[in-house]
């Protein structure tokens, strides 16, 4: 009977299923050692290039704000030249207001049965004294105020007897409203329509 000695072969088989683990072994932490360096430099470049972004963006917000803070300057003086013209505009309303109030009272005035003592404008309000020789010509200054459409709520605040010399004459008080002008609204012209040809 023939024996066969199976034990070197086992032996050398045991050590090429150590060599190949450890081949296995070596081979995986190799491929993972590749993974992470290559993970880690994809991260870092993603990392920069955020930073970069992120550092432009800044550029850009500060770019922005010195553009808006410029823009708001702009807007102040723009305000401020804005409140400048309507003082200056009120100013001259104001200026030519009194000449054509007292143009549009001495058209109104009864004539040689009144005279006006003191005229006072406050802003809408008017304030009037005068002298009249009678109610009547009192009544009759009112009605013309009326008439003229300049003035509203005309109100008689008081007539009372005043001697003047020999004379006898009326002393009156009216306060009134001015009328606020409507600026008039462009008239549409009519749009002609074609004739019709005649067959």
């Amino acid at each position: 009977m023939i024996k066969i000695n199976l034990i070197p072969f086992r032996a050398a088989r045991r050590k090429e299923n150590i060599r190949r683990q450890i081949s296995v072994f070596l081979l995986s932490l190799l491929f993972i050692s590749v993974v992470l360096v290559y993970y880690n430099t994809t991260l870092g470049s993603k990392i920069s290039e955020l930073e970069s972004n992120i550092a432009s963006t800044k550029k850009q917000l500060t770019a922005t704000q010195k553009k808006a803070r410029q823009v708001d300057q702009i807007k102040k003086k723009l305000n401020l030249l804005q409140r400048k013209t309507r003082v200056i505009r009120n100013l001259e309303l104001n200026r030519k207001e009194p000449v054509k109030m007292l143009d549009a009272m001495t058209q109104l005035v009864v004539p040689e049965r009144m005279w006006i003592t003191s005229l006072k404008n406050q802003g809408r309000r008017i304030n009037l004294n005068g002298i009249a020789l009678d109610n009547q010509t009192v009544a009759d200054f009112m009605t013309r105020m009326e008439r003229s459409k300049l003035f509203s709520s005309i109100s008689l605040k008081k007539v009372n007897q005043k001697r003047i010399g020999k004379n006898n004459l009326k002393s009156f008080a009216i306060t009134a409203n001015k009328r606020v002008a409507k600026a008039k609204k462009p008239r549409k012209k009519a749009s002609k329509k074609p004739k019709k040809q005649k067959k």
